[in-house]
């Protein structure tokens, strides 16, 4: 073979042949790897219930037990000026419909004020012996900012509202989906309505697939 000029050449045959060979390892690995990652990739859980989040004691536990059920989930506070009133409707409402198919779920949150400035175990064992809660509680979260608790950013992104105060309450279904949103605010009778009504359907949608 020669080159422009009319000079011989070396035949680059074999190193061609070896370039071309290690350039489709090259993609071959590659692709693996990408099918890998992309298999291995965490899925972004689907509903509420599909979330670990932990309770008061700092253990990581499943809200998966909650699943076909009604949840209330609140963010509350052991010193904001709606915290008695606050505490004693929402255990009034956890007794009367029973943990059977509805739970209050509380989670503490410290970022409004000096409102909530306890350990998450003393925030828990505050509100039982002061107002004889028995609904479960789990550990202060934030619902604001780059460390905000996925769970409950899971709530305030299915409704695209971020609490501006304590005791926001987010009704979520027996798929873990969030149907309602109430402020502060809100009379504890219209939410104690809403959620009747939720687990009344719930009830009979059980009777039926007996």
């Amino acid at each position: 073979m020669e080159a422009l000029g009319g000079y011989p050449v070396k035949s680059s045959g074999p190193q061609v042949k070896r370039l071309t060979v290690l350039l489709t390892m090259t993609v071959g690995v590659g692709c693996l790897f990408l099918l890998q990652t992309q298999f291995l990739k965490p899925q972004k859980p689907a509903d509420f219930y599909s979330f670990e989040v932990k309770d008061a004691k700092g253990k990581m536990v499943s809200l998966e037990k909650y699943r076909g059920k009604a949840s209330l989930v609140v963010n509350v506070a052991s010193n904001s000026e709606q915290t008695e009133t606050a505490y004693m409707s929402l255990q009034e409402l956890h007794k009367e419909l029973g943990t059977s198919h509805f739970n209050v779920l509380a989670f503490p949150c410290g970022q409004f004020g000096d409102t909530e400035t306890g350990t998450s175990s003393y925030i828990e064992a505050f509100a039982k012996s002061t107002y004889g809660v028995t609904f479960p509680f789990f550990a202060k979260i934030k619902i604001m900012g780059s460390e905000v608790e996925p769970a409950f950013k899971f709530l305030t992104d299915s409704v695209q509202k971020v609490p501006k105060w304590n005791f926001w309450k987010f009704l979520v279904n027996p798929d873990g989906k969030v149907v309602r949103f109430w402020r502060t605010d809100e009379p504890m009778e219209n939410i104690r309505r809403e959620v009747a009504a939720l687990v009344r359907e719930i009830i009979v949608k059980k009777r039926m697939e007996l």
